[in-house]
């Protein structure tokens, strides 16, 4: 293998890609985060990109920088957030305690610096998370229009201890489109979040569900399976993934006929969490103007501290965190697809093996 000196740039930022003829994978040198997957033909990425300026998180100061991302446990985080972004070892926000010992929103994951290495057809990103004492490695494979990801947990600790691992991907504009964009989802049984989800929250709080359709506080029903149309909304909602085969979410653009989506094994990810900011967020950095929806996989379905997360335990009969055993590991492996079509697959048409 041979390192990367990421001395290429992508919208300011430290980066490394990997490529073919078809598809571009740009992956940030801080925070680790997977910015773009690009669809060559149509010069398109389904990611979310924010419309604020983006800067390393390491020069992050908020004396200097506080007015532009905020002061909180967040800002960090929201200053070089891009994309897909990996919550570890927490989901959610930290704990009074923690945030005074320095530990951010959703954890080091998104934050520290990667070293990053190429081989043959990949690239393989690690970095040390020093606050919470793992080693993490993420491998990136292209494989014609379907890339494979290896990630890997180590423990530094000689004692088990629960963990928050999620998949943070967010999607936006041009491919995310208001009343439009489609999606589908290996979902079962739906939970909306107990707390408020930003000020425009529309979603009847702590309901149960069957996917798609969400209880609205007005009582209605909203269908989550097209982003919505409203001027301004936020939510955010639980899934039970089918544990019976792959685990999936496709998102379907029509009007640039392209399908972008995530494959993955639900006994390692059992859960989805779509969070949904549509114009609602005032202050800065948001300014009222982002348009995004998150489509974040993992061992936990709500964003929440530490503690709330092993409090609630179970839902649906099922664990609400992960165990990582004492100076033992974690792996698996999931795909990421991006492939033109005329209509959105349901089934998973020719989807890839995990």
């Amino acid at each position: 293998m041979t390192p990367v000196t990421p001395t290429h740039t992508y919208r300011g930022r430290r980066a490394a890609t990997i490529e073919d003829e078809a598809i571009r994978v740009t992956v940030l040198a801080e925070g680790g985060h997977i910015a773009e997957v690009l669809d060559k033909e149509t010069a398109v990425n389904p990611l979310w990109t924010p419309p604020w300026r983006s800067i390393e998180p390491s020069t992050f100061d908020a004396a200097v920088h506080g007015r532009t991302y905020g002061t909180g446990s967040d800002a960090k985080l929201l200053a070089g957030i891009m994309g897909h972004n990996l919550c570890l070892d927490i989901f959610g926000g930290p704990s009074n305690d923690e945030a005074a010992a320095g530990l951010t929103a959703h954890g080091e994951g998104s934050v520290a610096e990667y070293e990053i290495v190429e081989s043959p057809g990949a690239l393989v990103m690690r970095a040390m998370l020093p606050l919470a004492r793992l080693r993490f490695e993420r491998r990136i494979e292209l494989r014609a229009r379907d890339i494979r990801v290896h990630e890997r947990v180590e423990s530094l600790c000689a004692f088990d201890r629960p963990i928050g691992w999620t998949q943070h991907v967010t999607l936006g504009p041009p491919f995310l489109e208001k009343g439009r964009t489609e999606f589908r989802a290996s979902a079962t049984r739906s939970h909306v979040f107990e707390s408020e989800s930003g000020v425009a929250d529309y979603l009847r709080r702590g309901a149960q569900f069957d996917w798609p359709n969400a209880p609205r506080s007005d009582g209605g029903v909203a269908d989550l399976s097209c982003f919505t149309s409203a001027p301004k909304s936020s939510a955010y909602t639980a899934h039970l993934m089918d544990s019976k085969a792959d685990a999936f979410f496709l998102a379907f653009s029509p009007a640039l006929g392209l399908v972008f989506g995530y494959v993955w094994n639900p006994r390692d990810f059992p859960w989805m969490g779509i969070w949904e900011e549509n114009c609602s967020r005032a202050r800065s950095p948001w300014n009222g103007e982002t348009v995004a929806r998150g489509m974040e996989f993992g061992v936990s379905p709500f964003p929440e501290t530490r503690r709330a997360m092993v409090d609630r335990g179970r839902m649906f009969d099922t664990p609400t965190f992960r165990w990582l055993p004492a100076n033992g590991r974690l792996e698996t492996d999931y795909s990421i697809v991006l492939r033109r079509a005329d209509r959105i697959p349901y089934p998973l048409d020719g989807g890839p093996a995990r």
